[in-house]
């Protein structure tokens, strides 16, 4: 093995362009989403499109995805080795995955009507069984979403070729120190679908919002998303080249000792990282049984970009910096000290995300109007979207709760514990939305995620009680009960000024509604700082400091 004597970044420097990038990416996201629901709402195309980017987008996120096992691998491995020995490798390695996903793109696009048939039944129903769900009419809404799913799919099923050859090309330039490219990537998927989007807009004008124009609709927005991920690994192509990281050379050298080490860690890495979107199959299972699977499905994508976004940006400033103190900290000796950072990590995430999740309940409805309603996206798309914000912002704290316990896990050296779990949340997942998508609809899916998080969490918890010989759990329970306690103060308080703003400006406009979800949001907010200074919690002042240091970058 050739060791490379590569300059390294500090891990404070490493942090920022992460979370600098990540940033960037996740408001181009939210202008992606933004675009989507003005030009489709929540018809059958946008509905369809949900459906038809399981698998595609399920291994674009799986392969292709930062932190995702073709990247990992290719990051452990590579980054032992010389620059001048890497190209080989990344060569033999691209024409591996080519030539295996090569021949899933093409099982994808021959058996892509199957195939939809497992990922979501429901769209396959038949006039009667519609008919007996109570409304016969939307039979034609559900012939049209499948027809529209089945073509989406074929378009996006090269989107499987193209994630492993991102997921393969990052993991190298990560490898040779560059960071910038890979964190910013899901921009360039952002920047292709907003100018589809455009241009659609610019060619049909207001017949875009006709019904015969769903198909045409569907097919560019399927389109521009497999633009986008052709995007993600054009872009890298010139900075590996300049690295002497390989190019488009076809190499057959499979029995590599460095290929090999690279397979090894990547096909067990791919199946477990696998487990955790089968959670999401299994929620678009169900959803295809709800009427009007379409408007369903479509307000869990418009509602989990909106918690998912502040998530993203806030999981950043909270695990990175622990994760390296969690590995740190591993041994025996250390576990005092441990024990300290694991309850920081907890009540920083309480910190976090519970005063989020109070004011997005109570401002749900606001939000989605200013977020979202315009042109094809309706006043009823609000309610409807709203009604699943609010069941994604009750879990916000579990499920970022739960990456802090299970990065403590890693950092023990045990990776089996939160694999069993998964394994074990999968059928939790399964028969929770089995019991809540009938009398609930689509937030029922969304409070069976968050009792699996929950439920996850406190496993998790127990686990590690035993492995780090007893934790102060009754210690810890009492600022947490005391941040939930004051974050339903704060959503109260912003929900009692909602209804006295309402009541003096009325509920009409954009800026109207502007106005109010800003005047309710500062209330609650100013509310929350109040009462938890009061606490006296060094978490809080940590807390503070990070978010400084990362606006000051």
């Amino acid at each position: 093995m050739s060791e490379s004597p590569k300059p390294s970044r500090s891990l404070a420097n490493i942090a920022g362009i992460v979370a600098i990038a990540t940033l960037l990416s996740k408001v181009f996201g939210l202008f992606r989403q933004v675009a989507i629901a003005a030009a489709f709402g929540s018809r059958p195309a946008y509905g369809a499109y949900n459906f038809a980017y399981v698998i595609p987008g399920f291994l674009l996120i799986l392969l292709g995805g930062i932190n995702g096992p073709f990247h990992s691998a290719m990051v452990s491995v590579l980054a032992k080795r010389k620059r001048e020995e890497i190209a080989p490798i990344m060569e033999t390695i691209n024409t591996l995955v080519v030539s295996v996903l090569l021949l899933v793109t093409i099982g994808l696009i021959v058996f892509a009507e199957p195939l939809m048939h497992v990922v979501a039944p429901g769209l396959f129903l038949t006039a009667e069984q519609v008919a007996q769900s109570g409304d016969p009419t939307a039979f034609p809404v559900l012939q049209q979403t499948r027809e529209i799913a089945i073509l989406q799919f074929r378009i996006m099923a090269p989107m499987a070729m193209l994630a492993g050859l991102i997921g393969v090309g990052f993991g190298a330039l990560n490898a040779a120190d560059q960071y910038w490219l890979p964190s910013i990537s899901p921009l360039f998927s952002s920047v292709a679908v907003l100018a589809g989007l455009g241009g659609l807009a610019f060619y049909l004008g207001d017949k875009i919002l006709l019904p015969e124009y769903a198909v045409l609709g569907g097919a560019v927005l399927a389109a521009t998303t497999l633009a986008g991920a052709l995007l993600q690994w054009l872009v890298q192509l010139p900075a590996q080249w300049r690295s002497g990281l390989g190019g488009l050379r076809l190499r057959f050298n499979f029995r590599q000792p460095e290929v090999q080490e690279v397979i090894k860690i990547m096909i067990p890495a791919t199946f477990s990282s696998g487990m955790m979107q089968i959670n999401v199959w299994t929620d678009l299972f169900f959803a295809s049984f709800i009427p009007n699977a379409a408007a369903a499905v479509s307000a869990m994508g418009y509602a989990g970009l909106l918690v998912q976004t502040p998530l993203g940006i806030l999981s950043n400033v909270i695990l990175v910096p622990l994760l390296p103190l969690f590995s740190k900290l591993a041994d025996p000796a250390d576990w005092p000290e441990l024990k300290g950072r694991i309850r920081q990590g907890l009540l920083m995430t309480a910190i976090a995300m519970l005063p989020i999740s109070a004011l997005m309940i109570a401002l749900a409805v606001p939000i989605s109007r200013v977020v979202y309603e315009r042109y094809a996206f309706t006043a009823e798309d609000s309610y409807l979207t709203s009604s699943v914000l609010i069941a994604y912002s009750v879990g916000m704290f579990v499920y970022l709760g739960r990456d802090v316990l299970v990065r403590v896990f890693y950092a023990l050296g045990d990776g089996d514990t939160p694999f069993r779990i998964s394994i074990f949340n999968i059928f939790l997942n399964a028969l929770l939305d089995f019991l809540l998508y009938k009398p609930f609809g689509a937030p029922g899916l969304v409070l069976a995620t968050v009792g699996v998080n929950l439920i996850s969490m406190i496993t998790l918890l127990w686990f590690l009680n035993r492995k780090l010989n007893g934790l102060p759990l009754r210690e810890w329970g009492l600022p947490l009960a005391a941040l939930t306690l004051i974050s339903g103060v704060t959503g109260l308080a912003a929900w009692g000024t909602l209804q006295g703003l309402e009541q003096l400006w009325g509920n009409k406009g954009f800026w109207v509604y502007l106005a109010q979800l800003c005047g309710a949001g500062a209330i609650g907010l100013a509310v929350f700082v109040a009462l938890v200074s009061r606490l006296r919690l060094p978490e809080v002042q940590e807390f503070t400091s990070r978010i400084r240091q990362k606006l000051a970058r």
